[in-house]
């Protein structure tokens, strides 16, 4: 499939209070809901603005999934539920017309530096083939905001894959993305790049999705290492290494409710 031309730059646009979701964030489970992804990066964006800890870190982020979230104006409020000067607790909410749609809970801890290098990831970028993720019918939705490169494993086949991935447009518009939102951006596509279940004949959403990290990650590219494992009674879970060029930064984690079509 030949892409047509974006209108779009950025998966957010922002409006009034709110934010406007572009055709970027939709997901392949339906044309009319967003991917994941782009709304935990905004949730992260919203804990990172509210954080009460001077150059703080998120140690581990999970997003609950209370519903589809639709491509439309989205709102978003984040507070604090437990203050302190080397942890503290944030809540961020994404919602719509009111309606709760994802809630997010995130642990910050205060930076300590020092000298532990990162255990090494896949064979850099430059190193890697170019893809294209095969399963998706719309010409423009959220695999089109992002460079893919195979490090290992099939994206045709199922079975488990290594992706790189660059995001090339703006998380939210006039904004630079933070490398924590380019890292929840992507790695919510981990359940997708492993796949182990016909597309044709199943539907895997996440009803989470979580991110632990051992440090901040850093620059454009990351990784995932990803693994699905499909349980025989309706649940799965998929797993994934995460990190950038310098290496392992953490983990993900997703549930999946798994469902014949």
């Amino acid at each position: 499939m030949i892409p047509r031309p974006m209108a779009e730059t950025a998966f957010f646009i922002p409006d009034g209070g709110g934010f406007r979701a572009t055709e970027l964030t939709r997901g392949p489970w339906d044309p009319g809901e967003q991917h994941a992804g782009p709304p935990s990066a905004l949730l992260a964006r919203a804990i990172a603005q509210a954080s009460g800890i001077d150059g703080g870190q998120v140690a581990r982020i999970t997003m609950d999934i209370l519903r589809p979230v639709p491509i439309a104006t989205l709102e978003v409020e984040a507070r604090v539920l437990r203050p302190g000067r080397r942890v503290e607790l944030l809540e961020a909410t994404l919602a719509a017309g009111g309606q709760p749609l994802v809630r997010a809970t995130a642990w910050v801890l205060r930076q300590a530096p020092f000298d532990a290098a990162p255990e090494p990831g896949p064979p850099m970028p430059a190193e890697s083939e170019p893809v294209e993720l095969p399963w998706w019918e719309d010409e423009v939705a959220y695999h089109r905001a992002f460079e893919w490169r195979l490090a290992s494993g099939t994206i045709g086949e199922p079975g488990p894959a290594c992706i790189w991935t660059r995001m090339t447009v703006a998380l939210v518009a006039g904004e630079a993305p933070s490398p924590l939102e380019r890292m929840l951006a992507m790695a919510d596509a981990a359940s997708g790049v492993s796949w182990v279940l016909p597309w044709e004949r199943f539907h895997f959403p996440n009803v989470d999705y979580s991110v632990h990290l051992e440090r901040p990650p850093a620059g454009e590219w990351m990784f995932m290492d990803a693994v699905t494992r499909p349980g025989d009674s309706g649940a799965g879970q998929c797993t994934a290494v995460l990190g950038d060029e310098r290496g392992r930064a953490g983990i993900s984690t997703q549930t999946l409710l798994i469902q014949a079509r």
